[in-house]
């Protein structure tokens, strides 16, 4: 029985341990932003009256209180809201300025692919943190400065990405039959050519997504992420650095938060680029 392509990449997904997992991480996390003000055991602003200032582990807080009172378990599920939130819309940001413009180099090639591609490999010289620094120093610390920062250094991944796959398939037949039968540049990219981008970024911007909240996390411990009372990760283990031998998971509980997020998404990419690769059969 032939089965269509949609169902066979489905189908090779569920076969990939590695993806399963990875979804199910993701899932979590997704569920946790959601449903934080209802599973947290206590109040996002709740001070605990008695409890002591970095109390360590016990039956009333489960993994101790942080710098400020508060319970760390609940600072932690909150953070989830806050984090996947910035590296969600960093992405999406990245992945609005930087498709379309890799979309249009590819395909109108000539001097355009190059002053673009030229910008880009200049770009990708610097190191990502460092675009992230200096996008961050210059404009006001803050939550919205972050999100920015971090869709900066990913708009030339995202750009070359879509140019590579556009150029392999601008001498494709169905391709340039549309062009003969006169469609315009914007209606090729987005009737023809769009589809066959739908898979590859999709892949990317779910390996994406992780890379952006440990990212999101660095800025915050560097001080640019605004409020320090926010349950933000990075900015949790930045108060954490210094009082951590109070309440070790003070620092653990967030820590840790950041690295299932990022190998929840990296193995959840991993298992899309396998299902929508057929020769992974």
């Amino acid at each position: 029985m032939n089965h269509s392509p949609a169902y066979c990449a489905w189908q090779r997904f569920l076969r990939n341990r590695a993806a399963n997992v990875g979804a199910v991480i993701a899932g979590v996390l997704v569920f946790v932003a959601f449903a934080a003000p209802w599973i947290s055991p206590y109040g996002i602003n709740e001070i605990s009256t008695q409890a002591d200032k970095l109390e360590p582990a016990s039956s009333a807080h489960w993994l101790g209180t942080d710098s400020l009172r508060k319970d760390v378990l609940t600072q932690v599920l909150h953070g989830a809201r806050l984090s996947l939130l910035a590296g969600v819309l960093s992405i999406v940001l990245a992945l609005g300025f930087g498709a379309p413009l890799g979309a249009f180099a590819g395909f109108l090639g000539g001097r355009t692919d190059a002053l673009v591609m030229r910008a880009i490999d200049v770009a990708l010289t610097f190191p990502g943190i460092l675009i992230a620094l200096l996008c961050a120093a210059a404009l006001q610390p803050g939550r919205t400065t972050v999100i920015l920062a971090v869709a900066a250094i990913n708009v030339p991944v995202f750009a070359r990405q879509v140019r590579a796959t556009v150029l392999g398939m601008t001498n494709l037949d169905y391709v340039l039959a549309s062009r003969a039968m006169g469609m315009s540049t914007g209606q090729l990219l987005a009737r023809v050519m769009l589809p066959a981008l739908i898979g590859p970024l999709t892949v990317l911007g779910s390996l994406s997504v992780g890379t952006a909240i440990l990212e999101v996390a660095g800025l915050s411990f560097l001080g640019f992420g605004g409020d320090p009372t926010d349950p933000e990760w990075g900015t949790m283990l930045s108060q954490a650095k210094d009082s951590w031998s109070r309440n070790v998971w003070y620092a653990i509980a967030p820590g840790a938060a950041i690295s299932l997020s990022v190998l929840g998404f990296n193995c959840l990419g991993d298992g899309l680029r396998d299902a929508f690769d057929p020769r992974t059969e």
